[in-house]
């Protein structure tokens, strides 16, 4: 248990500085409407979009109303389903129209801290940005709100309850898009995931883990593995930051899932990276995603291709994966691309049993059914008005 013992030691340490840094009133700080542990740093809120109880309470609605989708068919939380950990249990999501992505829909817990906050576009680091994509992009299609905004916005009029939130949340202006759009990135960022067995153990509860998920958080945090060297922290991700962030955080990493023609090739529908770089050596590349809530994300990876985390685990043990025939065919293990991070090791079956328990203790079953997250229309808003004309 020595790398468990160190673990929380750490994590204890940094709990009492973070609270000795937060020892101001929170609510005289940009996030006063977040629920920020005191075991987890201050977060990075821009001031332009502070998220105010108001803005969330807009955010919550909006990101349950189909009445944002070009068909009316297609909510956010179509994708990002609380009881998933506002992911999906698809491979790849459906949006509006029936198009079909490319890219496994991630959870949205904890998106605030999240860096990069997608699977392969390193520019990307605001919320209020990084939502023009699903809203008004088109390829793949998800909200499909290019062209129809004036239809949607007319919808939202329509109804009286919006006119109320919005009035609140941003008073003397009318209701549009963009402001829409500020309330959604309010909403996402209270998603906030801190209340699992794991962080109740680090909070010094020592019957919170069973003795399973104690063995398999060792070996987990154990050299002999290195699963922490990319997923390590408070979010159990590199791909991080906080107020106190400095340098870029180490985001991306090739893991050998696909070597299309032996010189480290992934599908060209997905192949990382090099979509945004250009460059050769970001083929394959992909955001290092947080591991609270695994668990309950399954499909696993950037293309929903590995069903359970034994799966999971397994490719890891290989250091990458062969996939014997097929369009997709290949040996990710000898892939000239893949990350020198990724070394092979070997579990016994009761490890990886461990090693699974240690990954479900990371479970946050108070988030999946908090009502201030839950969709707040009755009945839910979907498939209720038909496309504008084009």
């Amino acid at each position: 248990m020595r790398h468990l013992a160190r673990l929380a030691a750490v994590c204890a340490a940094a709990a009492t500085a973070a609270q000795a840094g937060c020892a101001a009133d929170p609510a005289e700080g940009a996030w006063a409407a977040l629920e920020i542990p005191a075991h987890f740093p201050e977060p990075i809120v821009p001031p332009d979009n502070p998220p105010t109880a108001a803005a969330i309470e807009l955010g919550r609605h909006l990101f349950h109303d189909a009445r944002l989708s070009v068909d009316g068919s297609t909510s956010c939380s179509s994708c990002h389903r609380q009881e998933l950990a506002f992911a999906d249990d698809q491979a790849v999501s459906v949006g509006a129209l029936g198009e079909t992505g490319v890219l496994n829909a991630p959870s949205l817990a904890n998106a605030l801290y999240a860096a990069p906050l997608t699977w392969s576009h390193a520019r990307l680091t605001r919320l209020e940005e990084q939502l023009r994509r699903p809203m008004f992009g088109a390829a793949p299609l998800e909200m499909g709100m290019a062209g129809a905004e004036r239809d949607i916005v007319e919808r939202l009029e329509r109804e009286p309850r919006y006119r109320d939130l919005f009035a609140e949340a941003f008073p003397g202006q009318a209701i549009d898009l963009d402001l829409a759009r500020l309330a959604l990135a309010s909403f996402v960022r209270s998603l906030i995931s801190y209340r699992s067995d794991f962080d109740r153990f680090l909070q010094g509860e020592e019957d919170a883990l069973t003795a399973g998920a104690r063995r398999g958080a060792d070996l987990f945090f154990s050299p002999r593995l290195g699963c922490a060297t990319c997923h390590a922290g408070f979010a159990l991700t590199s791909a991080v930051a906080t107020a106190a962030s400095t340098g870029e955080p180490g985001a991306f990493h090739n893991i050998g899932l696909y070597d299309l023609d032996g010189r480290g090739a992934y599908p060209p529908e997905a192949p990382g990276l090099i979509a945004e770089s250009g460059l050769a050596q970001d083929m394959g590349r992909f955001r290092v995603p947080s591991l609270r809530n695994v668990a309950l994300t399954a499909p696993y990876m950037h293309d929903g291709s590995v069903a359970t985390l034994e799966e999971v685990i397994r490719i890891y043990e290989a250091g990458g994966r062969v996939i014997e025939d097929g369009p997709s065919a290949g040996d990710g293990r000898a892939s000239p691309l893949r990350s020198a991070l990724l070394v092979p090791f070997e579990l016994t079956d009761s490890e990886r049993a461990d090693l699974i328990a240690f990954l479900e203790s990371l479970t946050d079953h108070e988030l999946v059914r908090d009502p201030r997250h839950a969709d707040p229309w009755e009945p839910p808003r979907a498939r209720e008005v038909r496309p504008p004309p084009r």
